[in-house]
């Protein structure tokens, strides 16, 4: 069996335990790096050709505007087949209830038929907001597991509890 982690993840100013902190590695980052470690994952990061702003508030009004235009941001590279894996981990930090639309740029362009998908947010009190349904309509064909979600601001703490979880959705 063999695992990959898709993943798109924001640095710069977050909004972190009830304030604003400007971090260098993103939350969901870090939880993708403890699953790969937990399970031999391979990472795949999405990036947006264009960066989103480093300010907490106009990165939320860029995210807001890009929800409401149905947005399918350009991306950097693209992860073009899911041939030879059988799980897949697909994180994102949580924007405006979903995920960012750069990872619906990714996922729209894959084959999820056959294979397990298990999602995870990175939050700040939303948990995985509507995101699962918008998983189930992206991986069409796959079987969605239970998502994780993780509080942003605990991730370096929450190692133990993604590992566990990790482990048990690769069993």
């Amino acid at each position: 069996m063999k695992n990959l982690v898709i993943y798109y993840s924001h640095t710069g100013e977050n909004y972190f335990g009830g304030g604003l902190k400007n971090i260098s590695k993103g939350n969901t980052e870090v939880v993708a790096e403890q699953i790969a470690k937990a399970t031999g994952a391979d990472l795949f990061k999405v990036e947006t050709v264009n960066t989103y702003p480093n300010g907490y508030y106009a990165c939320c009004d860029v995210a807001k505007d890009e929800l409401h235009a149905n947005a399918r941001p350009k991306l950097k590279k693209e992860l073009k087949s899911l041939d030879g894996y059988d799980n897949i981990f697909i994180g994102y930090p949580i924007w405006w209830g979903t995920l960012p639309m750069g990872m619906f740029t990714q996922l729209e362009k894959l084959d999820f038929h056959g294979k397990n998908v298990f999602p995870f947010s990175t939050h700040e009190g939303s948990g995985l907001g509507n995101s699962m349904g918008d998983i189930k309509k992206l991986c069409a064909g796959a079987n969605v597991g239970s998502g994780l979600p993780i509080q942003g601001s605990t991730v370096y703490a929450s190692e133990a509890k993604v590992a566990d979880w990790a482990k048990k959705c690769v069993k």
